[in-house]
C-alpha cells in the first residue's frame, strides 16, 4: 500500500485529502493549522476530515525542527504531500519521501508563483487560472509539473467564486495524476520560470482604492478582495467607505481631474480618474451594510470628491 504524509489546509486541503483516501492511500499523518484568532473562517477543515477517517492530525508550530522531521522519517512515507499548507517546508523535510514531495499550487504554473495567486490572478485582469500539481523544492512552487488544470475567471467574478473553480480543479488534477505517481509511470515537465512570476502575501492595507485608476482596474481590486477577504475601501464625507461588489457600465478612456462618487435613488456610480465608471453594488459605510438608496436619502446625490 502506498504511505504519505499529508500537509495541508483550507478547501484544497480537503478536497485532495479525500483524494487520497478515495484511492486507497495510507494517510500516516496530516499537519494542518490551529485556526487563527480572528480570521474569517469560511472554508472546511482538514481536521475534521482526519478525525472521520481516525488518522493522527497535529498542529506543530513549526514543522522543520529537527524533532518533527524525526517523527516523520519514522513514519517512512513513499510520498508527501503540501494541499493548501501555510508553512514553507524546507529540504530536510523534503527529502524524507521515498518517492517524492509534491505540492498543488493554485494557479497555472509557472505564472503566479508564492502567496495568494488566485487574489493576484484576478487584480492583474487575467481570464484564466487554474491548479498545478508539482514535486517541490527548496524554491517555492519551482519543481517540475506532474499536472494542471484550467478553470475561466469571468469578468465579475469576485476571487471566492474563483477559488471554488480552483479548489475543484485542484481534485480533478490530483484524481487525474495520482494513478501515474503510484505506479511511478507520472511524467513530469521542468517549468520555464522564465515565464512567470513570484508574487508575496497581500494586507488589509493593500486594499485601498486608487480612485485615479481605470474602472476596470479598480474593478479588478474591488472583486479580488472582497468578502470573506477585507474589501477594498475609500473614505467618503470623512467616513469609512468598504466597497463589495462592483460592476463596470462604463470603461471609455478618458481620464478625470476629479474621481467623483454620485447617486440617485436606484444606483451609486463612481466616475474614475483613469476613465471609465464604475456602477457600486454593495457597500458598507462607517462599518454599517447600506443600500445605494438608502445613501442617496440620507446624504444626497452628490457629487462626492473621492
Amino acid at each position: 500500500m502506498t504511505r504519505a504524509v499529508v500537509f495541508a489546509y483550507h478547501d484544497v486541503g480537503v478536497r485532495c485529502l479525500s483524494v487520497l483516501l478515495d484511492a486507497g492511500v495510507e494517510v500516516a499523518l496530516v499537519v494542518t493549522h490551529t485556526d487563527a484568532p480572528g480570521e474569517t473562517i469560511w472554508f472546511d477543515s482538514v481536521a475534521q476530515v482526519a478525525a472521520r477517517y481516525d488518522i493522527p492530525a497535529v498542529t506543530p508550530d513549526d514543522p522543520n525542527t529537527p524533532e518533527f522531521v524525526e517523527t516523520i522519517r519514522a513514519l517512512a512515507p513513499d510520498f508527501l504531500f503540501s494541499f493548501y499548507y501555510r508553512q514553507m517546508l524546507k529540504a530536510p523535510l523534503l527529502a524524507l519521501p521515498r518517492r517524492g514531495a509534491l505540492n498543488m499550487h493554485g494557479s497555472l504554473l509557472p505564472q503566479y508563483r508564492g502567496r495568494v495567486p488566485v487574489n493576484w490572478a484576478i487584480i492583474h485582469g487575467e481570464r484564466e487560472t487554474g491548479a498545478t500539481l508539482h514535486y517541490m523544492t527548496v524554491k517555492p512552487d519551482a519543481g517540475h509539473i506532474v499536472d494542471q488544470q484550467a478553470v475561466p475567471i469571468l469578468g465579475d467574478d469576485t476571487a471566492a467564486d474563483v477559488f471554488r473553480k480552483v479548489t475543484c480543479a485542484a481534485e480533478i488534477t490530483l484524481h487525474r495524476a495520482l494513478p501515474g505517481l503510484i505506479a511511478g509511470t507520472a511524467h513530469a515537465t521542468p517549468q520555464d520560470l522564465s515565464q512567470g512570476g513570484y508574487f508575496g502575501a497581500r494586507r488589509a492595507e493593500h486594499g485601498r482604492i486608487d480612485w485615479s485608476q481605470s474602472a476596470s482596474t479598480i474593478h479588478n481590486l474591488i472583486r479580488a478582495v472582497a468578502p470573506p477577504y477585507p474589501g477594498a475601501y475609500t473614505t467618503v464625507q470623512g467616513m469609512p467607505l468598504r466597497i463589495l461588489r462592483s460592476r463596470v457600465v462604463g470603461d471609455h478612456p478618458a481620464a478625470r481631474a476629479s474621481p467623483t462618487l454620485y447617486c440617485d435613488q436606484d444606483a451609486c456610480h463612481v466616475l474614475c480618474g483613469g476613465g471609465g465608471t464604475l456602477r457600486i453594488l454593495e457597500l458598507e459605510l462607517d462599518d454599517e451594510a447600506i443600500r445605494p438608496a438608502d445613501f442617496y436619502q440620507r446624504y444626497g446625490a452628490g457629487p462626492f470628491p473621492l
